[in-house]
């Protein structure tokens, strides 16, 4: 199972691009954000007197941070903008857009690609409608939409439920991303082609979503009557002064050669161009210094009037008392007593982060051109903002004393857990059981979460504090869980990050805990009796030995060793379109569509031979004078092509549609 594991776990970054946080990415370092009960603190870490921020403090630390960080992480380049007070306070690049021309990066001209920081731009040209009395953030979306989206559980889908990912849609990355310079479908072609699953109830769980930011988008062209890309450039590029900023694709020429070259880690070979289809969940390109003008048009009210500008800053859903809350569209990433309010973003190759400090009129913003080693990328970013707030507005910390439910609610939170993010009924489950996060209590009743790991892959351990509420064994992140009233929880999440992936039970269907044992074994019986087959045959030529089957027993006998080869190579197929994603992700089109068709009819073949396996078995096992073993073994390959069928039902490879 080590190769399937491995091979899923590549796939499931196919779900990262144009999008804020991953499920397997969330391990945030440290952070101060949860509202704590009302308890002595054991202990209080008091801060040390704070620098000032100002452009010398701030470009000496930078100096001293970025260049190491960067080159301990493998990273070529990198843009970081700090701005304060209606004015930039430093724009700092470093290393290189273009390592073999050994060109540094430039923060005023040089563009990357802030991924879903892009959703701010776009969440901003709703809530300007939404000043403008164009749209509401309450009513039923197909009220501005030219197709519809159906309700779920009878509710509709509001602007408010886009924009704080409760739409309930499942994730999905067919037509995800193409490379070069192509032209991307109409936004409309993009949102009609493949409307998602709905997978919960809206305003029910939160669960990241790139198809409801494009919706969001997509409404924005209807009520406006202009072209998405066009509006933006007209109302917010324009007014903010961004003019080495663009959401077209491919970029105008007057842009194109200013795009920093992207990396993947370990090779200095540039990679293509990135297309987004779902171009308002992610297609900006922008420099350093204009995302720097963003976020003084966004501390200065230059976009939005004040009372629309607090409406989107403000808390607008916060399904955990004690963990950061999402207001419409920012992720509150509160830190050090402070409000903070900011959108992170990855492409394949572009990861970034933008902080807003409203009450200080401070922004920070930092943008790399590849993931760095291991995915370095993210740690690097996260621990800029803490080390930059706990610098210059340090805040004690406080540890607090052991709760006494510390051992009940342990074992309640003890299981398998997928990400609210999930796929629809499709393939796309695999990633659900392979990637889930097995949470655990230690022997001093801490908790241990299998994915949420410190910088060196070592699980962090949680003590709880609270009521469901668990702090950070030796540090100040905190951990909670809600409650299903019937002795589990319904879901659990951990700072600094916002409402948008929770952390949910995994279903008896799709549990890892006794699927991916049996799936083994079963696995394991199925490639013995399909190598065991030539074999056995083999060995019998040469040695001149007859069986004593023949007629029916022996075409059901055949007929089954048969059908371990066909579920061998459905299991090898799929494996080769894993690999292949790995390697392109442009694969995700209909190209592969044939691929998975042929697949899809061998395991309709496998299926009607698990019928004939079960006959086979009832066969050996009511023939007079069988071996005991032959029994046996006959009732085991039936037994194990049952499972495998079963489970290949269930985790979607065969179904009516290929939209995934």
């Amino acid at each position: 199972m080590a190769w399937m594991k491995w091979a899923l776990a590549a796939i499931a970054a196919l779900a990262i691009p144009v999008a804020a946080q991953s499920p397997t990415q969330l391990q945030p370092a440290r952070s101060n954000t949860a509202v704590l009960p009302v308890q002595t603190p054991t202990t209080t870490a008091a801060p040390s007197a704070a620098p000032e921020l100002n452009r010398a403090d701030l470009d000496a630390w930078l100096d001293g941070y970025m260049p190491y960080a960067l080159k301990a992480a493998g990273i070529p380049g990198a843009v970081v903008v700090v701005v304060k007070d209606g004015q930039p306070l430093t724009m700092r690049g470093f290393g290189y857009s273009d390592v073999k021309a050994r060109k540094a990066v430039d923060p005023e001209n040089t563009l990357f690609r802030p991924g879903s920081v892009s959703k701010l731009l776009t969440w901003t040209a709703v809530m300007q409608q939404v000043q403008a009395g164009k749209l509401d953030l309450d009513k039923d979306i197909n009220t501005y939409l030219d197709f519809k989206i159906p309700a779920k559980d009878g509710k509709p889908v509001t602007l408010r439920n886009l924009m704080t990912h409760t739409g309930g849609f499942a994730e999905t990355v067919k037509w995800l991303i193409l490379y070069g310079k192509k032209q991307p479908v109409s936004l409309r072609t993009a949102l009609t082609r493949q409307v998602p699953d709905r997978i919960y109830g809206p305003g029910e769980i939160p669960a990241y979503s790139n198809y409801g930011a494009s919706l969001a988008g997509y409404i924005v062209e209807r009520v406006s009557g202009e072209p998405f890309d066009q509006y933006i450039e007209r109302h917010i590029l324009a007014p903010a002064g961004m003019n080495h900023s663009s959401f077209r694709q491919p970029l105008p020429a007057n842009l194109d050669g200013l795009m920093s070259k992207a990396y993947k880690p370990g090779t200095d070979e540039p990679q293509p161009f990135e297309v987004i289809a779902l171009s308002p969940a992610g297609a900006l390109s922008a420099s350093g210094a204009d995302m720097g003008r963003f976020m003084i048009a966004h501390l200065n009210n230059k976009l939005l009037d004040p009372a629309t500008a607090k409406l989107m800053y403000a808390e607008a859903n916060k399904p955990f008392s004690g963990l950061p809350a999402m207001a419409l569209g920012f992720y509150h990433e509160d830190r050090n007593g402070l409000t903070i309010v900011g959108h992170g973003g990855d492409t394949v190759f572009f990861h970034s982060d933008l902080h807003l400090i409203p009450e200080k009129n401070v922004g920070l913003y930092i943008s790399m051109n590849s993931v760095g080693k291991n995915g370095s990328a993210h740690a690097l970013r996260e621990q800029l903002l803490h080390e930059f707030t706990d610098r210059y507005y340090p805040a004690p910390q406080r540890m607090l004393a052991t709760a006494p439910t510390a051992k009940e609610h342990g074992a309640a939170m003890s299981g398998h857990y997928v990400s609210s993010r999930a796929g629809g009924f499709n393939w796309f489950r695999a990633i659900a059981l392979i990637g889930q996060t097995t949470v655990a209590v230690d022997k001093d009743n801490y908790l241990v979460a299998s994915s949420i790991t410190d910088p060196s892959g070592t699980p962090r351990k949680w003590r709880e504090v609270g009521p469901w509420l668990w702090q950070e064994v030796n540090g100040s992140d905190f951990l909670q869980a809600i409650p299903n009233g019937k002795g589990g929880v319904k879901m659990f999440s951990i700072t600094p990050y916002a409402p948008i992936i929770e952390f949910v039970p995994a279903p008896a269907s799709l549990n890892a805990g006794w699927i991916l044992p049996v799936a083994g074994i079963a696995l394991l019986v199925l490639l013995i009796a399909a190598i065991g087959w030539p074999v056995v045959r083999a060995v019998r030529w040469r040695y001149g030995y007859k069986s004593d089957l023949a007629g029916r027993p022996l075409l059901l006998h055949r007929l089954t060793r048969a059908t371990a080869w066909v579920f061998v190579a459905v299991l090898v197929g799929w494996f080769a379109i894993m690999m292949m994603l790995q390697s392109d992700l442009s694969a995700l089109d209909e190209g592969l569509d044939i691929w998975m068709r042929l697949l899809q009819l061998l395991l309709v073949v496998a299926i009607v031979g698990t019928a004939v396996s079960v006959w086979n078995a009832w066969t050996v096992a009511t023939a007079p004078g069988r071996h005991r073993f032959a029994t046996v073994w006959a009732i085991l390959i039936a037994l194990a092509a049952v499972f495998v069928a079963w489970l290949c039902l269930d985790l979607g490879l065969l179904t009516t549609s290929l939209n995934y």
